[in-house]
């Protein structure tokens, strides 16, 4: 009985702890989830320090320095992001593809944007949010080759020509699939030359095509005319920002953000804008411009000479200046903002002091300031009309750049103070090779070489009618005197043949009075 007692002593004695122990561990797992202190979020963090840390690839489909500023759709898109989130945007610029995605390994960044296509591979590897835009590959080639019989309308007939896409991008595994499936194509491969540059050398037909995105086809085709879309190739692909590791909230508010985005029109304006068919400048449309000559000139003509006379430039020059700008339109208006007949930003008629943008005689007064603070800035090494030149070509894309294309000029042996020699190295910032090693980056360099040229092409006709109104003028002049002068000349004879007549009269009645009977 005893032992007993001992017993159940001793296993009371060993269970207490071990309940006490168990009903303690159980409490605290049960009660562990309410009190854990959760880290704070991605999307807490960015609006708690107001910064949206974003990765840019620096190309005229992402990002660049415009004459304003910053451009590009994908910028576009992410400011509006930022400001959804009323934040500021922290840029770090990228100049390839693959450093934009060695740069998603890293820490502190937000999301990185490089008009990235989201594959079934790069899903695997990386932390996509919502997508913005829907491509699909095009195989494009030279125009000229149209009616030639070479002209590419599937896979099969990419046989036999010169065709070049860059390295390790989907096209090059487009091409790899095709070969794979025995077609004998015979494509080169770089490094060296972006998709755009490519295209660039399809317009030269220094190749036969290559291969690009819809939107980038799309936004090159308002500059190189020469290109043609041979066929579209593979399935439609989505293009998407890669996000941050374990941003989950952030991606839930992009979704809800692009949704509304979306919605409320102003996704379709921002692709109108910059992958839309439609040229904004009419370079070479001589008809079209006499015709306004006529039409429209004349209501603002006074203008331009009153600004002429202020600012020292030559009227035709600030006249066509703004028919290149707004084809003499006083409410013309891009999606920028830009308006008026000399298409001012809000921005750029504050400085100026204009009010009223849509004002033509505020408007041309503003632009042509504008143009003489950029005559400022030129340095005095260049002389001469090309002085006029490089201020127009700052004023269309930024006085940084036009430092950056003498700065190349320079380098290559050329003289960076002569227009001749600037055209040559302005497009050139286009070209990765180049604009990487400058201060300001990418430009799409060919632009303000062709709105200097067509400027003064508009220039040259506005002097040539003048003068041609000038002999219609003198030779009007030179009629009336010449009528004038015959009147006077009709009126002299007539009045001598009349004094003729009177003097013919008396003597012949001087003659009868002498013979009388």
């Amino acid at each position: 009985m005893l032992d007993l007692r001992k017993r159940i002593k001793f296993v009371l004695f060993i269970l207490f702890p071990i309940s006490f122990f168990v009903f303690g561990w159980l409490s605290h797992a049960a009660y562990k989830p309410v009190h854990k202190i959760e880290a704070p979020s991605i999307l807490s963090k960015i609006k708690k320090n107001k910064t949206l840390n974003v990765v840019l690839l620096n190309s005229p489909t992402t990002y660049y320095l415009g004459v304003d500023g910053p451009k590009g759709f994908e910028y576009d898109l992410l400011l509006a992001y930022a400001s959804h989130l009323g934040v500021d945007l922290n840029i770090t610029t990228v100049n390839t593809t693959n450093e934009a995605i060695e740069l998603s390994e890293g820490q502190g960044y937000h999301i990185i944007s490089a008009s990235l296509t989201k594959t079934s591979n790069r899903t695997k590897k990386f932390n996509f949010g919502p997508s913005y835009y829907e491509v699909q590959q095009q195989v494009i080639c030279y125009r000229g080759m149209i009616g030639s019989g070479k002209f590419p309308r599937d896979e099969e007939e990419l046989v036999g020509l010169r065709i070049t896409v860059g390295k390790g991008t989907s096209y090059s595994e487009t091409l790899d699939l095709l070969q794979s499936d025995g077609l004998d194509i015979n494509a080169t491969y770089t490094t060296e030359y972006s998709t755009e540059e490519l295209l660039e050398q399809v317009a030269s037909h220094k190749i036969d095509c290559t291969i690009a995105d819809s939107h980038i086809y799309s936004l090159n085709l308002r500059y190189f005319t020469n290109l043609a879309l041979a066929f579209t190739i593979g399935e439609r692909e989505q293009l998407a920002w890669v996000l941050a590791k374990n941003s989950k909230e952030l991606e839930v508010d992009m979704y809800a953000w692009l949704n509304e985005f979306n919605q409320s029109g102003k996704m379709a304006a921002l692709k109108d804008h910059y992958y839309s068919y439609i040229l904004f400048f009419d370079y070479y449309d001589t008809k079209v411009f006499y015709k306004r000559i006529k039409s429209r000139l004349y209501k603002y003509k006074k203008y331009f000479l009153q600004a002429s006379k202020k600012h020292d430039v030559p009227w035709e020059l600030i006249a066509a200046q703004s028919y290149q700008e707004s084809h003499w339109n006083p409410r013309a208006k891009s999606y920028t903002g830009v308006r008026g007949l000399m298409m001012l930003t809000q921005s750029t008629a504050k400085m100026l002091g204009v009010k009223n943008r849509l004002s033509p005689k505020q408007s041309i007064m503003g632009g042509t300031r504008h143009l003489k603070q950029m005559l400022r800035y030129v340095p005095k090494e260049v002389k001469g009309e090309d002085r006029l030149k490089f201020a127009l070509a700052a004023y269309n894309i930024g006085m940084g750049h036009v430092r950056d294309a003498r700065k190349l000029a320079k380098k290559f042996g050329l003289n960076e103070n002569i227009w001749s020699d600037l055209k040559i190295t302005l497009p050139l910032l286009s070209q990765k090779r180049y604009y990487r090693t400058v201060r300001y980056g990418y430009a799409r360099g060919s632009e303000p070489v062709r709105y200097v040229e067509a400027i003064y092409d508009y220039k040259n006709i506005l002097e040539n009618n003048t003068k041609e109104k000038e002999k219609e003028k003198l030779a009007k002049e030179a009629a009336k005197k010449k009528a004038k002068l015959d009147k006077e000349q009709e009126a002299i004879r007539a009045a001598l043949v009349k004094k003729m007549k009177e003097a013919k009269a008396r003597s012949d009645k001087n003659q009868s009075s002498l013979s009388g009977p």
